[in-house]
């Protein structure tokens, strides 16, 4: 089976809402502790493309197995450059190096649309996105101690940045 990076489309909004609802449910990476619904989803996937940013999925046999964006790191004209990625796979497809497929084509069409540093904010300090994102150029930026709480446990969130300059 060949696994393929492309462009997320409106019709991607289920398996996108899906894959984040396990996530939210049963994970530290995300902060959100109810699943948004569909409409915020297809709402989300066309602002992001109207913007240009890129939203991409990689799919096998036209399933969609996990997803990652870019948007701008905060609303203020200053940070038009900087981004901040998101990225999930599916719980069952996780270890198949599709994070890293993700990321990698994530870190090309963000640089492509503008953007010039890339943040990850990693809620509960994943070790596993932190190695994710190590391997591919991120360092550590900070850290935020103690600011989520979620399953009973207080979290941290890691901030890592890589520059998108040639």
């Amino acid at each position: 089976m060949t696994l393929e990076i492309g462009p997320a489309s409106p019709s991607d909004a289920e398996a996108i809402r899906s894959i984040y609802a396990f996530h939210v449910l049963n994970g530290t990476a995300s902060f959100d502790t109810v699943p948004p619904d569909l409409p915020f989803w297809q709402d989300k996937i066309a602002l992001i493309t109207t913007r240009g940013w890129p939203f991409i999925t990689c799919r096998e046999d036209g399933r969609v197995l996990g997803y990652a964006y870019a948007t701008q790191f905060r609303d203020r004209p200053a940070y038009a450059r900087t981004c901040e990625d998101s990225i999930y796979v599916a719980d069952r497809e996780r270890g198949r190096g599709i994070g890293k497929l993700l990321l990698a084509e994530l870190l090309k069409q963000a640089q492509a649309c503008g953007f010039e540093q890339m943040i990850a904010v990693i809620g509960g300090g994943e070790p596993a996105s932190v190695a994710l994102h190590s391997g591919l150029g991120f360092v550590e930026a900070g850290r935020m101690r103690d600011v989520g709480f979620k399953f009973g446990r207080r979290l941290d969130t890691v901030y890592m940045q890589r520059s998108l300059r040639d």
